[in-house]
This record gives C-alpha cells, sequence and structure tokens, in this order.
C-alpha cells in the first residue's frame, strides 16, 4: 500500500516511450490563440486581463533592464499554473512534483540572471558576498558561507516547488483513501473525512497558483539584484 501512494509520481510510459514530454506540450494547446477582430470573447479578455495584471506587479520592482524578460517569466508562470492545476485531476500526471524537470528548469534561468550581474556589474554582484563593515577575522567565513548560499538558490527554487506539489497529492491520497475505506464502516466518520478532502482540494489548487507565482518571483528578485 506505502509504494502505490508513491506510483503517481512515476512518470507514464506507452510501450517504453516516456509520455513525460506529452504532458508538458499539451497545456499548450488548452490556450485560445488570439484572433484579428476588435472584440474577443470572454475567455480571451479573462485571459488577457490576466496576463497583463501579473506582468504589471512582476515588473515593478524592476528596472528598465528587466522588462526584457517579462515574455519568459509571463510564459513560465502560465505554463506552471497549467501544469499543476492539470495535475490536480484525476487520472493526470503532474511533471512538476519531478525534482530533474523543477531543476532543469530553475538552474539555467538562475544561472542566467547570476551571468547577467557578472557582466553588467561584477563589482556590485560580488559585492553580495562579503556585507559592509564586517569585522576582519569573519570576512573568510562569511564569504563561504554567502557563496553557499546563492548556489543553494536554484536548488531552493526546485526542491520548494516539488516538496509542496508531492506533499499535497499525496496528503489527498491518503485522505481520500481513508474515506473510501471507513465508508462501509463508519458513514458518518466518512462524510466528515470527504469534507475535508473537498477542502483540501480546494487548498490545493491555491498551493498549486500560489507555488508557480512563487517561483517566478524569486526569479525576478534574483534578477532585480543583478540588473
Amino acid at each position: 500500500m506505502m509504494l502505490s501512494f508513491f506510483d503517481q509520481f512515476a512518470s507514464p510510459t506507452y510501450m517504453g516511450i516516456p509520455l513525460i514530454a506529452v504532458a508538458i506540450a499539451l497545456p499548450w494547446t488548452l490556450y485560445p490563440t488570439p484572433t484579428s477582430r476588435w472584440l474577443n470573447n470572454r475567455v480571451l479578455t479573462l485571459q488577457g486581463w490576466f496576463i497583463n495584471r501579473f506582468t504589471q506587479q512582476l515588473l515593478l520592482p524592476l528596472n528598465v533592464g528587466g522588462h526584457k524578460w517579462a515574455v519568459l517569466f509571463t510564459s513560465l508562470m502560465v505554463f506552471l499554473i497549467t501544469i499543476n492545476m492539470l495535475g490536480l485531476l484525476p487520472y493526470t500526471f503532474t511533471p512538476t512534483t519531478q525534482l530533474s524537470l523543477n531543476m532543469g528548469i530553475a538552474v539555467p534561468l538562475w544561472l542566467a540572471t547570476a551571468m547577467i550581474g557578472m557582466r553588467n556589474q561584477p563589482t556590485a554582484a560580488l559585492g553580495h558576498l562579503l556585507p559592509e563593515g564586517t569585522p576582519v577575522p569573519l570576512i573568510p567565513v562569511l564569504i563561504i558561507i554567502e557563496t553557499i548560499s546563492l548556489f543553494i538558490r536554484p536548488l531552493a527554487l526546485g526542491v520548494r516547488l516539488t516538496a509542496n506539489l508531492t506533499a499535497g497529492h499525496l496528503l489527498i491520497q491518503l485522505i481520500a483513501t481513508a474515506a473510501f475505506v471507513l465508508l462501509p464502516i463508519m458513514p458518518t466518520v466518512a462524510i466528515l473525512t470527504a469534507t475535508v478532502l473537498f477542502l483540501l482540494t480546494l487548498l490545493e489548487v491555491a498551493v498549486a497558483m500560489i507555488q508557480a507565482y512563487v517561483f517566478v518571483l524569486l526569479l525576478s528578485l534574483y534578477l532585480q539584484e543583478n540588473v
């Protein structure tokens, strides 16, 4: 039973071919394409409003040099939200529960922000490793600590997203299993458990959106330090 709880996180295969690529590419087909009409339908209007509001909030702390990343950050936000939300449907697979995928997104983007800082303002980028006014005996220790914290950033991005989604999916499956087992034995307790499951599902919907926003927000903060 314990092993079956983690089967939902295994990458699906068909005839030995991993289907994670299909799970990653499929969400993009669900979004309507803009038309040349003067007036759009409600779905396109809502989609455009959401993207515009998110882009405005994301670019507030960034200077003009960071605005070049608006398309990338907005696309990543929409991509992560769609995958996280679709993963809450029954009999689906959530690619963002795979640490390898999350690290594959986090490491290149974090490395790009760090390289931009080293190219545009190397003195300020290296200055983050040693706060001003540090006592001389603590300089080697602080440089080591700040360097470690700098390289932990992409790991924290990937692990945070993976851990939150994995924990939520496991908790939903545990409570759903408990409700199913208790139904013939204690129907009242099973109904209460199902109510908790419903509330937890609503919470996981919020977590799916919040974690995607936090992932992109932290990347924008890393970019803000280097532009």
